[in-house]
């Protein structure tokens, strides 16, 4: 029988990192020094008062081991759209507005032509995230990072932070059963469960293919696909905000869709039934090429570990529906309805004639 092949076994121990998370309490202690309030704590986030009516949510995001894919690609300009992404799609969840951002890059070396090409996917993804940046900093540390290929070793990370009025707050609470869940397309594996893919699909790092292989039934070079960038929601979750009121906003990134038992601590009581997924090719790719390799994914480890197709999701009151898709759509979003709340307490995931409890 195969053996099964977990995101522990990649490397990333989703446990360890849940413990370790505990050690988060340790800053509470700081909360006392805000200057205009306190700190109000959302499901995903926590958002500090910068008046009586106004509230900043400040968040600093990376791409993980993306990064190693663009060095071994040598394509080095669409990273920083990842990058970007991560923070703003992070920021809106909370119905902020993104104002600023600011970027960190560390180096092997401030290769001339690898630094504007980073900064030229940053800019990419400033644009259409319509948010400028206003700081950075560069730093050459060639003893602690090294690379996929010499001398062009990195590591991104970008920081927002986003505005938004006490009164349009997302604070994922009075979600009941029958609220549908709303799910925005994601443009492929985005910037999540990388190190599980590499380790699969990339002979670099022990997996079966050549980066410029293309395996069916990808159509396309199976390094370009892994590079695709991460999409950006901004401005349909805005647009969706100013339509309709919007009970939760849900970045579908590291833990999948184990992410929305987040929002069962501010709305007691509830669960979360999906029934709707069109996984690009590459998730089925990575689950036989596992196989091939004489491993099993599971299903249930593929939704605790990749987006499944669905990159964004927002839930708001059924009567408001037809408002938020029509609001979605009209910003260029690809919105469907994936599923709904219940009042099973858990996460029940629908899919190839199956049906999944993730825990």
């Amino acid at each position: 029988m195969p053996k099964n092949y977990t995101y522990t076994d990649a490397g990333v121990n989703r446990e360890q990192r849940h413990e370790s998370k505990k050690a988060l309490r340790t800053l509470q202690k700081t909360y006392k020094h805000t200057h205009a309030g306190p700190i109000m704590h959302l499901p995903y986030s926590n958002i500090f008062p910068q008046s009586a009516d106004t509230y900043l949510d400040l968040t600093i995001e990376g791409v993980g081991t993306k990064v190693l894919l663009a060095q071994l690609a040598n394509k080095h300009d669409t990273i920083g759209i990842d990058a970007v992404a991560m923070a703003v799609n992070d920021v809106i969840r909370s119905g902020a507005t993104p104002l600023a951002i600011s970027d960190n890059i560390h180096a092997q070396t401030s290769n001339p032509k690898l630094v504007k090409a980073w900064l030229e996917g940053i800019a990419a993804g400033a644009e259409i995230a319509e948010c400028p940046v206003v700081s950075g900093e560069i730093g050459d540390v060639a003893e602690i990072i090294n690379g996929a290929t010499e001398g062009a070793g990195f590591d991104m990370i970008v920081a927002a932070i986003g505005q938004v009025t006490k009164n349009n707050i997302i604070t994922g609470k009075n979600i009941k059963p029958g609220d549908p869940i709303i799910g925005l397309r994601s443009s492929g594996l985005h910037s999540n469960g990388i190190t599980l893919a590499r380790k699969i699909l990339l002979k670099q790092w022990g997996g079966k293919h050549e980066p410029h292989d293309v395996p069916e039934p990808l159509g396309r070079e199976i390094i370009a696909e892994m590079l695709e960038p991460t999409r950006i929601y901004v401005k349909p979750l805005l647009k969706a905000a100013e339509a309709t009121r919007i009970k939760a906003a849900v970045h579908i990134t590291g833990d999948g869709y184990l992410k929305f038992n987040n929002l069962t601590g501010f709305s007691p009581g509830i669960g979360f039934e999906f029934t709707n997924f069109k996984p690009q090719p590459v998730f089925s790719l990575i689950q036989r090429t596992a196989l091939e390799l004489g491993y099993t994914i599971t299903d249930e480890e593929m939704f605790r570990t990749f987006n499944m197709g669905w990159g964004f999701a927002i839930i708001t009151d059924k009567t408001d529906q037809d408002k938020a898709m029509a609001a979605l759509e009209k910003a260029g979003a690809q919105p469907e309805l994936i599923g709904k709340v219940t009042n099973k307490r858990h996460i029940e995931i629908r899919h190839r004639n199956k049906t999944l409890i993730l825990s």
